[in-house]
């Protein structure tokens, strides 16, 4: 698979197998080269200031209005309903969610999403969810897009190879890709699959400011590739499923052809992907902790200046070389809801009960930090340099808004792990008023 690189770039691409495809010097000719359609997606307002306008033009076969009218589909565990269980402040983590067996229960990305927590509301453009996907079998002549607001999917287990109208991108785990509001996708997996997926209504995401960091660092720009175009032109009489995730709902239309049927684009409305590899760390090298903002890949702001909506943060391999220092992070209450995934390894502050394919979930005001096992060995352990998660990547969705957990967080999914508050019990005072 070929990509292009850059972050909000105005991207140019057409299919080789048509060159000359995009019109030249306008976007919407009175016949476009090869009979092609044009059609316009757009990302945001069309008034938009120019640092934000994001829209891209799509010359495609046919356009995607032509499907029969939208029904009812069975939503199964997606939901945007966070008032199905009473409201629970306590610290919460769940064990690795289990993916199906394919023989006993097929599951593809759209029938295996299941809803954890989640704050806001589509309608009213400003909100998020965190979804946890559980698959074992590819999308079949079946695409979905999202009308509520962007994906950003951190696969855990098992490699995507996702299918959209501006091309193909596989993305492994330590990958993640962002499939923006509107963007047609399939996904085809390889086995037994899982991972995370933020969603944010009203927002796209963004690289966050760097202030004193200064031009350099953090994620790069250039490592955020962007897919090549690739179309198809097939005809599926009567049986191609478009799926619209609609207000929290999900609906269906039939059509009888591929919707990858896009030959050339061009715009700065793009589905996009990102190694995590390629994160440049930040880090304190004198003493104290830095504030986990500097391990921000991507933002989705707020209106209010400073406070993110949502953002994606990681935990990579890196130096700890602060002096005098209790290095794992500290005891914590945080204005921010904090939901933690692991991609793999193990987490410096938990090493046993966090495992890869888990979760937790730290509410607003709710006080957590490392297990007593933890806090421990690091107030005794000789301060060298050392690398601290090596072979390990952790990350964050952490938000501005409280979220609620679904049912079937808490309770259908059986993965809640009701002992989690057990390890800070044996923490013990080690206070001597004789001894400063």
């Amino acid at each position: 698979l070929q990509y292009m690189s850059g972050f909000g770039n105005e991207h140019v691409s057409e299919d080789p197998r048509c060159p000359g495809a995009l019109p030249e010097g306008q976007n919407n000719p009175q016949i476009c080269p090869y009979g092609l359609y044009a059609e316009q997606l757009s990302g945001s307002a069309f008034t938009c200031p120019r640092p934000t306008n994001k829209r891209s033009w799509l010359y495609r076969i046919l356009p995607s209005v032509c499907h029969k009218p939208f029904k009812p589909l069975k939503e199964g565990h997606l939901t945007h309903d966070w008032d199905e269980v009473e409201p629970d402040p306590n610290q919460l983590r769940w064990k690795p969610f289990e993916i199906p067996k394919a023989p006993q229960n097929k599951l593809d990305f759209v029938s295996g999403l299941h809803t954890l927590c989640g704050a806001g509301e589509p309608r009213g453009r400003n909100g998020i969810a965190v979804h946890i996907f559980v698959c074992n079998t590819s999308m079949l002549d079946r695409c979905l897009y999202n009308s509520d607001g962007d994906f950003l999917i951190v696969p855990q287990q098992g490699k995507l190879l996702i299918t959209t109208e501006f091309g193909k991108m596989l993305v492994e785990p330590n990958e993640i890709c962002v499939i923006q509001q509107g963007m047609r996708f399939s996904v085809e997996v390889f086995g037994e699959t899982r991972g995370y997926i933020l969603e944010v209504y009203g927002a796209h995401f963004e690289l966050p400011d760097l202030g004193p960091i200064g031009a350099n660092g953090l994620a790069n720009p250039r490592d955020f590739l962007v897919p090549v175009a690739w179309y198809e032109d097939r005809q599926v009489p009567g049986g191609y499923t478009v799926i619209s995730k609609y207000q929290g709902k999900l609906f269906a239309a039939q059509q009888d052809f591929s919707p990858f049927n896009v030959v050339a684009w061009h715009g700065n409305y793009t589905p996009y992907k990102y190694h995590l590899e390629k994160f440049m760390v930040i880090n304190a090298v004198a003493f104290d902790h830095a504030d986990p903002s500097i391990f921000t890949v991507l933002t989705a702001k707020s209106t209010r200046p400073g406070v993110a909506l949502a953002d994606f943060v990681i935990f990579p391999p890196r130096w700890g070389v602060a002096n005098n220092t209790f290095r794992p992070p500290y005891y914590h209450r945080n204005c921010m809801s904090e939901f933690m995934g692991l991609i793999k390894g193990h987490y410096e502050a938990k090493e046993e009960g966090f495992q890869p394919g888990g979760a937790s979930l730290h509410s607003m005001m709710t006080p957590h930090g490392p297990d007593a096992d933890c806090f421990e060995k690091a107030s005794k352990a000789k301060l060298e340099p050392e690398r601290v998660a090596e072979g390990t990547m952790a990350f964050m969705f952490e938000s501005s808004l409280s979220m609620a957990v679904t049912k079937w967080g808490l309770q259908t999914s059986n993965r809640l792990d009701k002992n989690y508050y057990r390890c800070w019990e044996p923490l013990k005072s080690h206070f001597n008023p004789k001894c400063k």
